[in-house]
């Protein structure tokens, strides 16, 4: 599995980068370059920070800046606001748990490719009028797991996911058997005592195995502005 990510590669989605996207959470902004480099050198190099804590932002510049063949998103994205934080920090996807419009023009506008979040039938057939095909569909478990995936293949074959939400080693491949998910997001990889200890030899152990998760690997190189949107 390459992790070679030029910033000039041919078109790609996201969803092709990777089996699996690390969904992460940085308490320590310290943190972010040896836990992404982890990451990376265990075969997951798109890796999803989350906006959840205080030290996000300035752990996507981090990453952006000083890991090369990390190609660095931001995740739990709500408002236009933070659109435009994110993608000026380095972030290059986005990725939301749910959308509006107005947040759905936003992050078309940001030139970034992006992952809009479902978890219904109907938001699904609303993606697809705006012309958005690819999507995050969470909470993956809670919302009906690999059955409602499986159940909606068949009148929305157009429509593709990366589920995210209660996702482990375990059930990870059987989203991936799905003819309808081209990767998942989980943060197995990433046990909070392994973060805590600093242990970034483990963590790349355990990016090594959810990488091997996926038989066929990397889809592309990289991507381009409106991967996901097409």
């Amino acid at each position: 599995m390459s992790s070679s990510l030029p910033s000039s590669a041919p078109s790609a989605s996201v969803l092709d980068l990777a089996p699996v996207v690390p969904v992460v959470v940085v308490e320590d902004a310290a943190d972010a370059v040896p836990l992404a480099r982890a990451l990376v050198a265990g075969g997951l190099p798109a890796i999803e920070v989350t906006l959840r804590t205080p030290a996000a932002l300035d752990a996507v510049r981090a990453i952006a800046a000083e890991v090369p063949d990390a190609l660095v998103g931001a995740g739990t994205v709500i408002t236009p606001g933070q659109v435009g934080e994110v993608v000026a920090a380095g972030a290059r996807f986005l990725v939301s748990p749910g959308w509006t419009d107005v947040l759905l023009e936003s992050m078309r506008a940001s030139g970034v490719p992006f992952l809009p979040g479902v978890s219904t039938v109907s938001e699904v057939v609303a993606l697809l009028e705006r012309g958005v095909r690819e999507m995050k569909f969470f909470p993956a478990r809670a919302a009906g797991g690999t059955a409602y995936l499986k159940a909606i293949a068949g009148p929305l074959p157009q429509a593709r996911f990366c589920p995210t939400g209660g996702i482990g080693p375990d059930s990870a491949p059987d989203y991936l058997a799905l003819p309808n998910v081209a990767c998942v997001g989980g943060s197995w990889m990433l046990p909070a005592d392994a973060v805590a200890a600093r242990d970034w030899a483990r963590i790349e152990r355990l990016a090594r195995a959810a990488a091997d998760l996926g038989a066929d690997g990397l889809g592309a190189d990289g991507l381009s502005a409106g991967g996901t949107s097409r």
